[in-house]
Protein backbone atom coordinates (compact mmCIF):
# COMPACT_ATOMS: atom_id res chain seq x y z
CA UNK A 1 0.00 0.00 0.00
CA UNK A 2 1.85 3.36 -0.98
CA UNK A 3 1.03 7.18 0.71
CA UNK A 4 0.20 9.57 -1.28
CA UNK A 5 1.83 12.37 -0.67
CA UNK A 6 0.65 16.11 -1.37
CA UNK A 7 2.25 18.67 -0.99
CA UNK A 8 1.62 21.53 1.22
CA UNK A 9 0.17 25.20 0.19
CA UNK A 10 3.01 26.15 1.71
CA UNK A 11 5.92 24.10 -0.55
CA UNK A 12 8.53 26.47 -1.10
CA UNK A 13 7.88 28.97 1.61
CA UNK A 14 11.00 28.10 3.72
CA UNK A 15 13.00 28.44 0.56
CA UNK A 16 11.75 31.52 0.01
CA UNK A 17 12.44 32.58 4.14
CA UNK A 18 16.08 31.23 3.33
CA UNK A 19 16.36 33.52 0.11
CA UNK A 20 15.01 36.46 1.99
CA UNK A 21 17.41 35.78 5.44
CA UNK A 22 20.61 35.27 3.24
CA UNK A 23 20.02 38.29 0.35
CA UNK A 24 22.44 40.97 2.34
CA UNK A 25 24.00 38.30 5.18
CA UNK A 26 26.35 35.57 5.54
CA UNK A 27 25.34 34.25 8.55
CA UNK A 28 21.24 33.98 10.17
CA UNK A 29 20.44 32.94 13.60
CA UNK A 30 17.09 31.36 15.18
CA UNK A 31 15.54 34.83 16.51
CA UNK A 32 16.26 36.36 13.07
CA UNK A 33 14.42 32.98 11.47
CA UNK A 34 11.82 33.12 13.89
CA UNK A 35 10.55 36.91 13.17
CA UNK A 36 10.56 36.42 9.77
CA UNK A 37 8.71 33.33 9.76
CA UNK A 38 6.13 35.28 11.78
CA UNK A 39 6.03 38.43 9.90
CA UNK A 40 5.27 36.69 6.86
CA UNK A 41 2.60 34.31 8.57
CA UNK A 42 3.98 30.44 7.95
CA UNK A 43 2.08 28.04 9.40
CA UNK A 44 2.64 25.96 13.03
CA UNK A 45 4.56 23.65 11.36
CA UNK A 46 6.71 25.20 9.86
CA UNK A 47 7.65 28.03 12.73
CA UNK A 48 8.05 24.76 14.56
CA UNK A 49 11.06 23.77 12.37
CA UNK A 50 12.33 27.11 12.47
CA UNK A 51 12.03 27.03 16.26
CA UNK A 52 14.43 23.80 16.51
CA UNK A 53 17.28 25.53 15.25
CA UNK A 54 20.24 25.96 17.36
CA UNK A 55 20.93 29.32 19.30
CA UNK A 56 23.80 30.74 16.99
CA UNK A 57 24.88 32.02 14.02
CA UNK A 58 24.73 29.68 10.97
CA UNK A 59 25.95 30.07 7.27
CA UNK A 60 23.67 29.54 4.33
CA UNK A 61 24.85 25.56 4.14
CA UNK A 62 24.59 25.23 8.17
CA UNK A 63 20.68 26.70 8.10
CA UNK A 64 19.99 24.44 5.19
CA UNK A 65 21.53 21.51 6.59
CA UNK A 66 19.86 22.35 9.59
CA UNK A 67 16.27 23.09 8.31
CA UNK A 68 16.18 19.91 5.94
CA UNK A 69 17.47 17.62 8.75
CA UNK A 70 14.08 18.31 10.90
CA UNK A 71 11.70 18.45 7.78
CA UNK A 72 13.35 14.69 7.19
CA UNK A 73 12.79 13.98 10.98
CA UNK A 74 9.43 15.13 11.08
CA UNK A 75 8.70 13.35 7.23
CA UNK A 76 7.77 16.89 5.82
CA UNK A 77 10.16 17.21 3.12
CA UNK A 78 7.54 16.33 0.59
CA UNK A 79 5.32 18.26 2.07
CA UNK A 80 6.97 21.88 2.47
CA UNK A 81 10.50 21.01 0.22
CA UNK A 82 13.77 21.25 1.22
CA UNK A 83 15.93 24.03 1.15
CA UNK A 84 19.47 24.79 -0.83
Amino acid sequence: MSETWQESPEHGELQRLVDLLFATETRADRLDALVLAQSHDLSEDLVEVVSLLPPMGLTRPQFCDQINSTLAAHGWGRRYGIVS
